[in-house]
């Protein structure tokens, strides 16, 4: 009996040694492969994000330029496009400028484009609302998907209290996804920054947008911190934040609730990292959707720690096309929390946003080195996890670390898997049978990613 004791012992004792040395390799790996990520610095929680200034006169030797003085009216009914206008030209061409929408006004302007290069680091001070539009057939042909756009900024701050007010429920009407009778016709982004680098965007409101609510494209080195975004959970294509062609990101203490993605993430995006992201309503947190009409599509790098997501029709969505070519890679998502969520934690190389069926294709995106860790909560479908991958292009190295998932109906839960290959370890529930639970060194570095991936982080 005593020999049995001893030998239950031992092989126990062997046993968290080994777990303790696969999640060792487990950390050390991914942690090389998210290096660039991880030198991406959130704000220290402890700091007051919404503490901004008041530029009600000049101070600390900046130049005030509020949109007031240049004729704005600030009623909601008068255009104040003009005004604005004439207010950016005088605080871009002028060094240590604010450009203020003072509070407590309501300013219609319609789709303008906010153009740098400008002199030193502008600060944006929006405390009072803007508004577009309400009316899609009076919208300017010549920016048929844009309403508020800047470009080609450096060091530039957008902050304060104010609201970005889309007017977009007659777009919505309008919509195809609402109504199949209507065509389907693009609507305006209402807010976007495009090809800039350090830019920062503190503490505003988007809402009601026409269709994408904020839009990060092709720029460098973002800060976003403690914006809320709110569009009707009906709202078609409204999707909170939007990164396409972005590296060196950064989301923090945000909230979004919309009709689309809280946050999407599409091709030539890499190093994006967020933390403590409150999501829902809405279609989760997607990367995607890559690959369409045989396009190459490529997402690397993104992390999500800390997040909550409640009544979404998806959780955590990696999305491509068939018939696609290039890579998802090196993405974690960890301490996330769900509830009554469909579809938890998917993966879709089949994914096909069409009226028609899509073709069936063989070649795909590929998907590899994704991580999901300390993930809880309940679906509101019976596939709490679902990884359908493409016979010819399997996604691999897939990571599945303590996870609790649970039907709101009290019934078990499910995993749906197709050409999926990985480790499980720790709690699973859903049990992912397809993935393996081993300790085999070799089949673990496989998910180290590929130094010749490194990017240069540029600071702020």
């Amino acid at each position: 009996m005593g020999k049995i004791v001893f030998v239950s012992v031992l092989v126990l004792l062997l046993l968290v040694n080994v777990i303790a040395h696969v999640e060792d390799i487990l950390s050390d790996n991914f942690d090389h492969g998210f290096g660039e990520v991880e030198n991406l610095e959130f704000e220290d929680e402890e700091i007051e994000l919404f503490d901004m200034p008041s530029w009600s006169s000049q101070r600390g030797g900046k130049i005030l330029v509020n949109v007031d003085s240049f004729g704005a009216a600030g009623d909601g009914v008068s255009d104040d496009t003009k005004a604005f206008e004439n207010a950016w030209k005088q605080a871009c061409s002028t060094a240590k400028s604010v450009l203020l929408v003072p509070p407590g006004r309501t300013y219609l302007v319609n789709a303008t484009k906010f153009r740098g290069p400008c002199s030193g680091k502008l600060i944006i001070q929006i405390d009072g609302t803007i508004i577009a539009p309400d009316e899609p057939k009076n919208w300017d042909p010549k920016s048929p998907r844009n309403w508020l756009s800047f470009t080609n900024l450096t060091g530039t701050t957008i902050q304060g209290h104010g609201v970005i007010d889309g007017s977009g429920h007659k777009w919505w009407a309008a919509s195809c996804k609402k109504n199949k009778t209507n065509p389907c016709v693009g609507a305006p982004s209402a807010f976007t920054i495009d090809q800039s680098s350090a830019i920062k965007v503190k503490g505003l409101t988007f809402q009601n947008s026409q269709q994408m609510n904020f839009v990060i494209s092709h720029c460098q080195s973002v800060r976003i911190y403690s914006v809320l975004v709110s569009s009707p959970e009906d709202s078609p294509n409204t999707d909170g934040i939007h990164l396409t062609g972005s590296t060196n990101v950064v989301i923090q203490n945000s909230k979004i609730a919309t009709g689309d993605d809280c946050v999407s993430i599409v091709n030539a995006s890499s190093n994006i990292k967020m933390k403590n992201i409150a999501c829902g309503p809405g279609h989760g947190i997607s990367i995607g959707s890559l690959g369409k009409d045989n396009s190459t599509g490529i997402v690397s790098r993104v992390v999500l720690d800390t997040a909550f997501l409640k009544g979404t029709t998806n959780g955590l969505r990696i999305k491509t096309w068939q018939g696609g070519s290039g890579y998802v890679n090196a993405v974690r998502y960890q301490n996330v929390k769900m509830e009554d969520v469909a579809n938890p934690i998917i993966i879709d190389q089949f994914y096909c946003d069409s009226p028609k069926s899509c073709k069936n294709q063989t070649s795909a995106v590929e998907i590899s080195q994704i991580m999901y860790l300390n993930i809880s909560g309940t679906s509101k479908t019976a596939e709490a996890m679902k990884f359908a991958c493409s016979d010819t292009v399997p996604c691999n190295n897939i990571i599945l670390n303590n996870i609790n998932l649970q039907r709101m109906d009290g019934k078990t839960a499910q995993t749906y898997c197709n050409s999926v290959t990985g480790i499980n370890y720790g709690l699973i529930e859903p049990s992912a049978d397809c993935l393996t639970s081993s300790s085999d060194k070799s089949t673990i570095e496989e998910c180290e990613v590929n130094e010749s991936e490194h990017l240069i982080h540029t600071e702020l």
